[in-house]
């Protein structure tokens, strides 16, 4: 089925142009609005029949993409299925999950058999080979998370501004009197598949570093506990000692904080510990200050943004919310060094 992106594409122009040649809403050049009506007869696009076709054809399922490789566990993912699958089940859709690590082939499978009306795909790359497969059919989606910074046809995304979370963390840190801090990055194995939050995490500690002053020690997380443990011990037993310790790759908490107690430290009084990214009401998460996922938030939005997309297949623009990270206070604070 031929859409406004296939004519967009080619009569080389945006798919906005396309719309308003059909509304006569904007002053158009005689040149444009030529090829885009060459486009229109040539590919034999039909706007109206083709929202009736979809509004006949539809499953009224979703496909959630969640790629995910043996050993590397998020629970996050799984908070993620539950809030959008309820988000789907009160806006009348059946939640199918897809767990391939590439998910490309999957994906393709359903948008051509008809066996989702569209997709919602999470742990996005910077740039990310599903968005491209699923935009050659035409086939609504909506991200949770973004990968490269465009303005162009992506799909509509919903985010957590993760460079702004690390950096208000190591900002809040710095004002608290700390000036050797240590942040824990994502794993290794999400910096090499350029998973867009490890990335954006990364940028926003160098650039709160810069503009602070402080010395900000990166090391990047592991799932392998051992190796985990050994990283930790190097980086907070490196001279001079960091006083602050900010956590982004959540998994191995519970391995932190014990390693952390068997080097004698006291969290809250030698060490300050910030989280960011905590579930909200994650128990372990309760007791440390940290910046949480919005999950609720963006589970909701990135359901509306499919549907949206579902419902109005002409429409020209790809909504972006980019969520503000806040503080929240736990007990212990992020007390001054020795206090």
């Amino acid at each position: 089925m031929v859409t406004i992106k296939d004519v967009a594409r080619h009569a080389g122009v945006a798919p906005s142009t396309v719309s308003y040649v059909l509304s006569g809403s904007r002053k158009i050049s005689e040149e444009t609005r030529t090829a885009v009506r060459a486009a229109i007869e040539e590919l034999g696009y039909h706007p109206r029949a083709s929202a009736r076709t979809l509004r006949r054809a539809r499953s009224e399922v979703l496909v959630l993409a969640v790629p995910r490789e043996p050993g590397k566990y998020r629970a996050v993912d799984g908070r993620f299925a539950i809030d959008i699958g309820d988000m789907a089940r009160d806006r009348g859709y059946d939640l199918l999950l897809m767990t391939d690590p590439d998910g490309v082939r999957g994906l393709t499978r359903v948008a051509r058999s008809g066996l989702a009306d569209g997709a919602v795909l999470m742990a996005v790359r910077e740039r990310d080979p599903r968005i491209e497969a699923l935009r050659a059919h035409g086939f609504p989606t909506a991200l949770v998370g973004h990968g490269e910074e465009s303005e162009g046809d992506d799909p509509p995304w919903v985010d957590l501004d993760w460079a702004a979370a690390v950096s208000l963390a190591v900002r809040e840190a710095v004002a608290a009197g700390h000036r050797r801090i240590a942040f824990w990055a994502s794993a290794d194995h999400e910096f090499e598949a350029r998973n867009g939050y490890a990335l954006r995490g990364l940028a926003g500690a160098e650039a709160a570093a810069r503009e602070t002053g402080a010395e900000v020690r990166v090391r990047r997380s592991t799932v392998e506990p051992d190796e985990a443990r050994a990283r930790l011990v190097e980086l907070l037993t490196a001279r001079p000692r960091p006083t602050a310790l900010l956590v982004q790759h959540l998994i191995p908490l519970p391995l932190l904080l014990e390693e952390i107690a068997a080097l004698g430290l006291r969290v809250g009084e030698d060490l300050a510990v910030v989280l960011v990214g905590s579930l909200p009401d994650e128990a372990g998460a309760l007791r440390l200050p940290r910046v949480e996922l919005p999950v609720g938030r963006m589970a909701e939005a990135a359901v509306r943004l499919v549907v949206e997309a579902i419902e109005n297949p002409e429409r020209p623009y790809a909504e972006r919310e980019l969520i503000a990270p806040t503080l929240v206070a736990g007990g212990p604070p992020i007390v001054p060094p020795g206090g």
